[in-house]
Protein backbone atom coordinates (compact mmCIF):
# COMPACT_ATOMS: atom_id res chain seq x y z
CA UNK A 1 0.00 0.00 0.00
CA UNK A 2 0.96 3.59 -0.52
CA UNK A 3 -0.18 6.67 1.33
CA UNK A 4 -0.15 10.29 0.25
CA UNK A 5 1.83 12.93 2.11
CA UNK A 6 -1.40 14.35 3.50
CA UNK A 7 -2.49 10.96 4.83
CA UNK A 8 0.86 10.30 6.46
CA UNK A 9 1.03 13.77 7.98
CA UNK A 10 -2.47 13.41 9.40
CA UNK A 11 -1.78 9.96 10.86
CA UNK A 12 1.52 11.02 12.41
CA UNK A 13 0.22 14.31 13.77
CA UNK A 14 2.76 16.40 11.90
CA UNK A 15 2.57 18.79 8.99
CA UNK A 16 3.14 18.06 5.33
CA UNK A 17 5.75 20.79 5.46
CA UNK A 18 7.70 18.74 8.02
CA UNK A 19 7.65 15.72 5.73
CA UNK A 20 8.84 17.83 2.82
CA UNK A 21 11.68 19.11 5.02
CA UNK A 22 12.65 15.54 5.95
CA UNK A 23 12.72 14.74 2.24
CA UNK A 24 14.86 17.79 1.47
CA UNK A 25 17.53 16.88 4.04
CA UNK A 26 17.51 13.20 3.10
CA UNK A 27 16.10 11.99 6.40
CA UNK A 28 12.91 10.51 4.97
CA UNK A 29 12.52 10.10 1.23
CA UNK A 30 9.12 9.11 -0.17
CA UNK A 31 8.79 5.72 -1.82
CA UNK A 32 7.73 7.39 -5.04
CA UNK A 33 6.55 10.64 -6.53
CA UNK A 34 3.36 10.45 -8.60
CA UNK A 35 3.00 12.04 -12.02
CA UNK A 36 1.11 14.88 -10.39
CA UNK A 37 4.09 15.57 -8.09
CA UNK A 38 2.52 14.11 -4.95
CA UNK A 39 4.86 12.24 -2.61
CA UNK A 40 3.80 8.68 -1.81
CA UNK A 41 4.92 6.62 1.20
CA UNK A 42 4.88 2.88 1.76
CA UNK A 43 5.41 0.71 4.87
CA UNK A 44 9.23 1.08 5.13
CA UNK A 45 8.89 4.87 5.11
CA UNK A 46 6.17 4.78 7.76
CA UNK A 47 8.33 2.58 10.00
CA UNK A 48 11.27 4.94 9.51
CA UNK A 49 9.06 7.91 10.34
CA UNK A 50 7.90 6.19 13.53
CA UNK A 51 11.53 5.87 14.61
CA UNK A 52 12.29 9.47 13.68
CA UNK A 53 9.45 10.74 15.83
CA UNK A 54 10.36 8.42 18.70
CA UNK A 55 14.00 9.55 18.68
CA UNK A 56 12.87 13.18 18.57
CA UNK A 57 10.76 12.55 21.68
CA UNK A 58 13.92 11.27 23.37
CA UNK A 59 15.61 14.59 22.61
CA UNK A 60 17.85 13.67 19.66
CA UNK A 61 18.54 16.11 16.85
CA UNK A 62 17.76 15.32 13.23
CA UNK A 63 21.42 14.86 12.30
CA UNK A 64 21.92 12.34 15.11
CA UNK A 65 18.72 10.53 14.13
CA UNK A 66 19.88 10.27 10.52
CA UNK A 67 23.22 8.83 11.64
CA UNK A 68 21.48 6.19 13.75
CA UNK A 69 18.95 5.18 11.11
CA UNK A 70 21.54 5.05 8.34
CA UNK A 71 24.02 2.98 10.35
CA UNK A 72 24.62 -0.72 9.86
CA UNK A 73 22.99 -1.59 13.19
CA UNK A 74 20.45 -4.39 13.25
CA UNK A 75 17.08 -2.65 12.79
CA UNK A 76 15.35 -5.07 15.18
CA UNK A 77 17.97 -4.44 17.87
CA UNK A 78 17.58 -0.71 17.28
CA UNK A 79 13.82 -0.96 17.72
CA UNK A 80 14.26 -3.01 20.89
CA UNK A 81 16.60 -0.38 22.33
CA UNK A 82 14.20 2.35 21.30
CA UNK A 83 11.42 0.48 23.08
CA UNK A 84 13.52 0.26 26.24
CA UNK A 85 14.40 3.96 26.06
CA UNK A 86 10.74 4.84 25.58
CA UNK A 87 9.78 2.72 28.60
CA UNK A 88 12.34 4.60 30.70
CA UNK A 89 10.93 7.91 29.47
CA UNK A 90 7.40 6.82 30.32
CA UNK A 91 8.50 5.84 33.84
CA UNK A 92 10.19 9.22 34.29
CA UNK A 93 7.12 11.07 33.00
CA UNK A 94 4.92 9.12 35.41
CA UNK A 95 7.16 10.19 38.27
CA UNK A 96 7.03 13.78 37.01
CA UNK A 97 3.25 13.59 36.95
CA UNK A 98 3.21 12.32 40.53
CA UNK A 99 5.59 15.14 41.53
CA UNK A 100 3.31 17.73 39.96
CA UNK A 101 0.34 16.18 41.77
CA UNK A 102 2.23 16.57 45.06
CA UNK A 103 2.87 20.23 44.28
CA UNK A 104 -0.84 20.78 43.54
CA UNK A 105 -1.71 19.13 46.85
CA UNK A 106 0.70 21.44 48.67
CA UNK A 107 -0.83 24.53 47.07
CA UNK A 108 -4.35 23.41 47.93
CA UNK A 109 -3.67 22.27 51.48
CA UNK A 110 -1.02 24.76 52.50
CA UNK A 111 1.27 21.89 53.41
CA UNK A 112 5.06 21.81 53.51
CA UNK A 113 6.91 21.84 50.21
CA UNK A 114 9.63 19.16 50.03
CA UNK A 115 12.09 19.86 47.17
CA UNK A 116 13.14 16.22 46.76
CA UNK A 117 9.50 15.22 46.33
CA UNK A 118 8.45 17.85 43.82
CA UNK A 119 11.57 17.32 41.69
CA UNK A 120 11.38 13.53 41.65
CA UNK A 121 11.32 12.35 38.05
CA UNK A 122 12.99 15.46 36.67
CA UNK A 123 16.29 14.33 35.26
CA UNK A 124 19.24 15.44 37.38
CA UNK A 125 21.31 15.22 34.21
CA UNK A 126 19.89 18.57 33.11
CA UNK A 127 22.68 20.08 35.28
CA UNK A 128 25.38 18.08 33.50
CA UNK A 129 26.92 21.04 31.68
CA UNK A 130 26.97 23.14 34.84
CA UNK A 131 28.66 20.40 36.90
CA UNK A 132 31.22 19.69 34.18
CA UNK A 133 32.07 23.37 33.87
CA UNK A 134 32.59 23.78 37.61
CA UNK A 135 34.27 20.49 38.54
CA UNK A 136 35.11 18.64 35.34
CA UNK A 137 33.64 15.89 33.18
CA UNK A 138 35.04 13.10 35.36
CA UNK A 139 33.31 14.51 38.43
CA UNK A 140 29.98 14.45 36.64
CA UNK A 141 30.55 10.98 35.19
CA UNK A 142 31.45 9.49 38.57
CA UNK A 143 28.51 11.09 40.34
CA UNK A 144 26.11 10.16 37.59
CA UNK A 145 27.25 6.53 37.60
CA UNK A 146 26.90 6.41 41.39
CA UNK A 147 23.37 7.85 41.28
CA UNK A 148 22.17 5.54 38.53
CA UNK A 149 23.66 2.50 40.26
CA UNK A 150 21.42 2.97 43.30
CA UNK A 151 18.06 1.32 43.74
CA UNK A 152 14.93 3.41 44.28
CA UNK A 153 15.07 2.55 47.99
CA UNK A 154 18.71 3.63 48.24
CA UNK A 155 17.96 6.90 46.48
CA UNK A 156 15.01 7.53 48.79
CA UNK A 157 17.20 6.88 51.84
CA UNK A 158 19.90 9.22 50.55
CA UNK A 159 17.33 11.92 49.87
CA UNK A 160 15.88 11.48 53.35
CA UNK A 161 19.32 11.89 54.92
CA UNK A 162 19.87 14.99 52.78
CA UNK A 163 16.59 16.47 53.98
CA UNK A 164 17.51 15.87 57.61
CA UNK A 165 20.81 17.68 57.15
CA UNK A 166 19.22 20.55 55.21
CA UNK A 167 16.47 20.92 57.84
CA UNK A 168 19.05 20.98 60.62
CA UNK A 169 20.88 23.80 58.85
CA UNK A 170 17.67 25.75 58.29
CA UNK A 171 16.60 25.37 61.94
CA UNK A 172 19.99 26.48 63.23
CA UNK A 173 19.95 29.51 60.92
CA UNK A 174 16.44 30.44 62.05
CA UNK A 175 17.60 30.36 65.69
CA UNK A 176 20.42 32.79 64.91
CA UNK A 177 23.17 30.44 66.02
CA UNK A 178 26.75 31.66 65.70
CA UNK A 179 28.42 30.01 62.67
CA UNK A 180 31.48 29.38 64.85
CA UNK A 181 29.48 27.64 67.60
CA UNK A 182 29.91 23.96 68.37
CA UNK A 183 26.42 23.22 66.98
CA UNK A 184 27.14 24.98 63.69
CA UNK A 185 30.54 23.31 63.39
CA UNK A 186 29.01 19.89 63.99
CA UNK A 187 26.69 20.60 61.07
CA UNK A 188 29.65 21.71 58.97
CA UNK A 189 31.41 18.44 59.79
CA UNK A 190 28.31 16.51 58.74
CA UNK A 191 28.14 18.51 55.49
CA UNK A 192 31.79 17.76 54.83
CA UNK A 193 31.35 14.02 55.41
CA UNK A 194 28.14 13.96 53.34
CA UNK A 195 29.86 15.60 50.36
CA UNK A 196 32.99 13.47 50.64
CA UNK A 197 30.85 10.33 50.42
CA UNK A 198 29.59 11.26 46.94
CA UNK A 199 31.80 9.81 44.15
CA UNK A 200 33.21 12.45 41.85
CA UNK A 201 33.30 15.26 44.39
CA UNK A 202 36.73 16.78 45.09
CA UNK A 203 38.14 14.78 47.98
CA UNK A 204 35.70 11.88 47.59
CA UNK A 205 36.95 8.71 49.23
CA UNK A 206 39.30 10.54 51.60
CA UNK A 207 36.67 11.32 54.22
CA UNK A 208 37.08 15.07 53.69
CA UNK A 209 35.85 17.28 50.87
CA UNK A 210 38.52 19.62 49.55
CA UNK A 211 38.62 23.06 51.17
CA UNK A 212 38.16 25.03 47.93
CA UNK A 213 35.21 22.82 47.09
CA UNK A 214 33.53 23.47 50.45
CA UNK A 215 34.08 27.21 50.20
CA UNK A 216 32.90 27.28 46.59
CA UNK A 217 29.74 25.39 47.46
CA UNK A 218 29.05 27.77 50.31
CA UNK A 219 29.15 30.69 47.90
CA UNK A 220 27.05 28.76 45.40
CA UNK A 221 24.38 28.15 48.06
CA UNK A 222 24.19 31.90 48.67
CA UNK A 223 24.09 33.07 45.08
CA UNK A 224 21.90 30.36 43.52
CA UNK A 225 18.32 30.40 44.75
CA UNK A 226 17.85 26.75 43.79
CA UNK A 227 20.35 25.76 46.48
CA UNK A 228 19.50 28.51 48.94
CA UNK A 229 15.94 27.17 49.08
CA UNK A 230 17.29 23.97 50.67
CA UNK A 231 18.42 25.98 53.68
CA UNK A 232 15.39 28.19 54.16
CA UNK A 233 16.45 30.93 51.75
CA UNK A 234 19.38 33.29 51.30
CA UNK A 235 19.86 33.98 55.02
CA UNK A 236 20.03 30.26 55.72
CA UNK A 237 22.51 29.78 52.88
CA UNK A 238 24.66 32.64 54.22
CA UNK A 239 24.74 30.88 57.59
CA UNK A 240 25.85 27.62 55.91
CA UNK A 241 28.57 29.43 53.93
CA UNK A 242 29.87 31.18 57.06
CA UNK A 243 29.92 27.93 59.07
CA UNK A 244 31.77 26.10 56.28
CA UNK A 245 34.30 28.92 56.11
CA UNK A 246 34.98 28.62 59.84
CA UNK A 247 35.22 24.83 59.47
CA UNK A 248 37.76 25.09 56.64
CA UNK A 249 39.86 27.71 58.44
CA UNK A 250 39.94 25.60 61.61
CA UNK A 251 40.85 22.44 59.68
CA UNK A 252 43.63 24.12 57.73
CA UNK A 253 44.93 25.79 60.88
CA UNK A 254 45.11 22.43 62.58
CA UNK A 255 46.89 20.89 59.57
CA UNK A 256 49.54 23.61 59.56
CA UNK A 257 50.11 23.52 63.31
Amino acid sequence: MEWSIAEVASSAGISSRTLRHYDAIGLLKPAAVATNGYRLYSEPELLRLQQILAFKELGLGLADIAAILDSDADPVARLEQLSADSAASIERLQRQRASIARAIAVYRSGGVLVPEKIFDGFDHAEHQEEVQERWGAQAYASGDQWWRSMSEAERADWQAQSRLLNDAWAQAAALGIDPASDQAQQLAARQNAWLAAIPGTPGAGTGDAESDYLLGLGELYVHDERFAANYGGVLGAQFVAAALRVFVEAREGADSA
